[in-house]
């Protein structure tokens, strides 16, 4: 801990906790594409204590999700400018899957003039966030994560299938909250938590799903930006997990056919900043005009931010009647087939569920566009429409079923893009449009079987 004493001051309890005794050889500088991978480099610990920034070209916000380019009719996206990456040393954390000591510390992206680059999730994220804030109010978020444990499949045109488990069986399917299946996975869970608790991640619970080898980890409430990091972490987190244990772990939304999909439902709620109280509970514990507004929001604009929440076209498959994913923006109290969903609580803890969002969205995008959709309902003082009662599944279908009607409600959402950054929703837009296109390329099985001979 006396190598570089000015850079162990900065570093977060559990960074300092993991290097005690032990000498830093590394540290990965990360930041979140546009897809959530993770971009940067890796620098040795002592150039690292020496820089307070590097260089990245900004065209790394510009790569689909295949590793293609964008369609960008703006020549200046092209021209490979390089961005300032400044570190937030309060995200530096353990890397401990790694050969020797290393950290990971997530960098926040800039223009040689400063201005953070439009286009950055967190950036993005921040400004949101920042909204809230001007009108006195603290967003709070609660992400939960589900992901499926799976067999190796190093075939794209083989199926995925269920991970071995720890009986020499494959992983079951319809064995929800069972506490023998999490026992299954027990030597990756046991990765995981060593994992998170060397990062210095709190885990509020791990529980079985409904999808064969499929789990959700919850994670505590706290700061927008603060959980959208942690869930950036973990999906690497549990990725390295699993392949200690000749699996993989997919976040994909709908992996499996037949099987229920991986959802990152995302709780909100919000603090009066002059007050420190939940901003939808009123003095006498009833539900104020934001509770109200945040919902109505939520409705109201919610199908044209669906293209962030369902960013592929695999993510449409998992909006399935019956499969635990909603199918349209209804809301209800304590009901989970409903895609607004509000929990039992005191009213200290009153918050609102968005169950749209998948797992294989960006968390800082996901979180930026649903924190957004509730706070123009606020803005625009909307009322939302009757709560539902009953069977959500037996109304109308009214989000968008297909990646490119998704895109078509982003792209004219004008209101929408003034929330998150005009530039960041040209470059977005232009990103989807060049994945959707390629995907259409592609001839699948049912096409061959069914209108090969017979049409």
């Amino acid at each position: 801990m006396t190598q570089w004493p000015n850079l162990y001051k900065k570093l977060p309890k559990a960074a300092t906790d993991y290097l005690e005794e032990r000498k830093l050889d590394e540290v990965e500088c990360v930041l979140a594409d546009l897809p959530g991978i993770a971009r940067g480099k890796a620098v040795p610990a002592a150039k690292f204590a020496k820089q307070n920034s590097f260089y990245l070209p900004e065209s790394i916000f510009f790569q689909t999700i295949t590793g293609d380019w964008s369609a960008s009719d703006y020549e200046r996206d092209f021209i490979e400018r390089d961005m300032t990456l400044v570190p937030d040393y309060s995200t530096a954390t353990a890397a401990p899957w790694t050969g020797d000591w290393t950290l990971q510390v997530i960098h926040d992206a800039y223009d040689r003039k400063g201005k953070a680059i439009p286009y950055s999730p967190r950036n993005v994220l921040k400004r949101v966030v920042e909204l809230y804030r001007d009108i006195g109010l603290e967003p709070v978020v609660a992400p939960e994560m589900e992901f499926f444990l799976v067999a190796r499949n190093v075939d794209p045109a083989q199926s995925i299938q269920p991970m071995m488990g720890r009986t020499g069986r494959p992983a079951a399917a319809r064995q929800a909250y069972s506490m023998t299946a999490v026992d299954e996975f027990g030597p990756v869970i046991d990765d995981i938590y060593d994992f998170a608790e060397a990062q210095g991640f709190e885990i509020d619970g791990i529980t079985q799903e409904g999808g064969a080898g499929q789990l959700e980890i919850n994670l505590l409430h706290g700061d927008p930006v603060k959980l959208a990091d942690e869930v950036f972490y973990f999906k690497r987190l549990i990725r390295e997990a699993a392949l200690r244990h000749d699996c993989f772990a997919t976040f994909m939304a709908k992996p499996i056919e037949h099987e229920p999909g991986s959802a990152m439902h995302i709780h909100h709620s919000l603090i009066d900043v002059e007050t420190g109280k939940n901003a939808f509970s009123g003095p006498q514990g009833g539900e104020t005009d934001l509770f109200f507004n945040f919902i109505a929001g939520m409705q109201t604009y919610l199908p044209s931010a669906i293209a962030l929440l369902a960013p592929y076209v695999n993510s449409y498959r998992r909006y399935v009647k019956d499969l635990a994913a909603p199918i349209n923006l209804e809301w209800a109290r304590d009901n989970r087939t409903a895609g607004i969903r509000i929990p039992i609580s005191d009213p200290e803890a009153k918050r609102i569920e968005n169950r749209l969002a998948g797992m294989d969205c960006n968390p800082y995008l996901g979180i930026a566009a649903s924190l957004a959709c509730g706070y123009m309902g606020i803005k625009n003082e909307i009322r939302p429409a009757k709560q539902h009662r009953g069977d959500a599944y037996e109304g109308e279908n009214s989000i968008p079923r297909v990646m490119g009607e998704a895109l078509g409600h982003f792209e004219l959402a004008n209101d929408l893009h003034a929330v998150l950054g005009k530039e960041f929703c040209r470059v977005y837009s232009a990103i989807k449009r060049a994945e959707y296109d390629e995907f259409l390329q592609v001839i699948s099985p049912w096409e061959r079987e069914h209108l090969l001979l017979n049409v």
